[in-house]
């Protein structure tokens, strides 16, 4: 069914959804067919910002094409943030690790998904690839990290608000 991957039509009977004042959520898209609120769908995924057990050092990886991001995933339906985080972090990297905290939220339109950023501690140093989905990993000093990493993306906000909430100042 084309309609059901269209946020314009509702996916349990296809018709056309219009947009209709829900008192305390504003514009919400409506089903005038099964008379219900069709509030729209998205991914959630997570972002960790990984450091060394050292505490000093943050793991940048080099995946698809794209260098200087941090390890990510999605989270499956019947997860939790924090098991995902541990099995993204497994499964790219090899690493294991001592702690997960959380430390911002922000909506990623580019892939319509909610990305959720922990921060996370490493019980040990060696990295081991998932050669299948990470090029390269770099373990970077925490004062240098921005620098390594893209210019205006979504890993580098969580890194610097990170970086801010420790009182580095506006790096």
């Amino acid at each position: 069914m084309a309609y059901a991957e269209d946020p314009a039509y509702c996916e349990v009977c296809g018709e056309r959804l219009v947009l209709r004042e829900q008192p305390e959520d504003g514009p919400q898209p409506w089903c005038p067919h099964c008379e219900a609120w069709r509030y729209p769908h998205f991914s959630v995924g997570v972002s960790m910002i990984v450091y060394h057990p050292d505490g000093e050092r943050i793991l940048t990886i080099d995946q698809y094409g794209k260098h200087g991001i941090l390890v990510a995933g999605y989270v499956a339906r019947g997860d939790d943030l924090e098991s995902t985080v541990r099995r993204e972090v497994r499964e790219e990297t090899g690493l294991e690790l001592a702690t997960v905290t959380y430390n911002a939220s922000s909506f990623f339109s580019p892939s319509n998904t909610l990305m959720v950023n922990f921060v996370c501690r490493a019980k040990g140093s060696d990295v081991h690839l998932n050669e299948g989905e990470v090029d390269s990993a770099h373990w970077v000093d925490a004062h240098e990290v921005l620098g390594a990493m893209p210019e205006g993306s979504l890993a580098r906000w969580f890194v610097q608000r990170h970086l801010e909430s420790r009182g580095w100042g506006k790096l």
